[in-house]
């Protein structure tokens, strides 16, 4: 009977970094490493084939996703969202359909889940050039729209939840529109990521048909039955933005960037990289009115830190520094918003 090896083996870390380096070597070796060995712990822990075949399907999903959207990482992008059943004559294919015209005109990119209804508006109005397609395989074969279709830039996914990560991981901004279940679980998972943390602060507009009450009617649910009884707090509903308007819709969208760039942590340190320096008299008035969030000392003016070198192309924005509590993500888009009011 042959040799058994074990991960605990002292050299088995030599086989599996020997192996990367055959393969071409990578500054992410060690990740790679890991990604191996939890692999292999499947021979020592043996697992059902169903659960092997979704670790499976969901790397490579993911790997190839994310392959796809690395040459467009510089580019900013919105998430649409909304039903498939919306007829092309409905006001609310019209308004996608312009949304994504107008907020491409800024540079953005547009992503959806590549169907029909809203998402066929959405991608007519941003063009086959500056469109994603997020697809889904469904037991009825969800087929990409006449837009997006036979695009380099579509991906069909199998599962769920791995296209709902792209839809958020590779977006800078959601806009949503009135839609059925799948609309308003992205809609409520888009906004639970960014109460808990778990996503980067970024603009979400709910767009209605011009005079309608689809978003109204929803937030008079939240007030009513989730931040009467405390299981919101009213800080949370800065997350959004409601709108009829395309381009208050648009603006809402930009204007999140005007001079918010991006954030990143540093140990307790929450860094936020601006497109410009901010006064003093700004300076002041966010140590005054954000105390409550700092945990301990004051929001600061900072260079780039050694740890961002990653980042070389963002080394040069200016950045605040502050000890986030990483609980009121709801009052901390309230200091993004007063950071781009200036």
């Amino acid at each position: 009977m042959g040799k058994r090896y074990s991960l605990e083996q002292g050299n088995f870390d030599d086989h599996i970094m020997n192996l990367i380096q055959v393969c071409g070597g990578s500054p992410n070796a060690d990740l790679i490493k890991e990604i191996i060995i939890t692999a292999l712990k499947l021979v020592e822990e043996p697992a059902a084939r169903v659960d092997v075949k979704i670790l499976n399907a969901a790397l490579k999903e993911l790997r190839f996703a994310f392959k796809l959207f690395t040459g467009y990482r510089h580019i900013r992008k919105v998430t649409v969202f909304g039903s498939a059943r919306t007829a092309e004559t409905d006001p609310g294919y019209k308004q996608a359909a312009s949304f994504a015209r107008k907020i491409v005109r800024h540079g953005y990119m547009v992503i959806t889940g590549a169907g029909d209804g809203i998402m066929k508006g959405a991608q007519e109005g941003a063009g086959r050039k500056m469109s994603f397609g997020v697809n889904i395989q469904l037991p009825f074969e969800q087929l990409p729209n006449i837009y997006i279709e036979n695009d380099p830039k579509l991906v069909t996914f199998k599962y769920f939840f791995t296209r709902k990560l792209i839809f958020v991981k590779e977006t800078d901004a959601i806009a949503l529109f009135p839609g059925g279940f799948g609309t308003l679980d992205e809609m409520f998972e888009s906004l639970t990521l960014l109460q808990t943390g778990k996503s980067d602060i970024m603009p979400i507009v709910l767009i209605d048909v011009p005079g309608g009450t689809y978003w109204l009617e929803w937030r008079r649910y939240l007030e009513k039955y989730l931040m009467k009884r405390g299981l919101i707090s009213s800080e949370d509903m800065h997350f959004f933005k409601m709108t009829d308007n395309v381009d208050v819709a648009v603006r809402e969208v930009t204007g999140f960037y005007r001079n918010f760039h991006s954030s990143r942590y540093l140990g307790d340190q929450l860094v936020i990289r601006l497109q410009r320096p901010i006064s003093d008299v700004l300076l002041g008035k966010l140590n005054d009115g954000f105390k409550d969030i700092v945990t301990q000392g004051r929001i600061d003016r900072a260079a780039a830190f050694r740890e961002e070198s990653d980042e070389p192309d963002l080394i040069h924005l200016p950045r605040l520094k502050l000890r986030f509590n990483r609980k009121n993500f709801g009052r901390l888009r309230q200091l993004i918003d007063a950071l781009n009011a200036e």
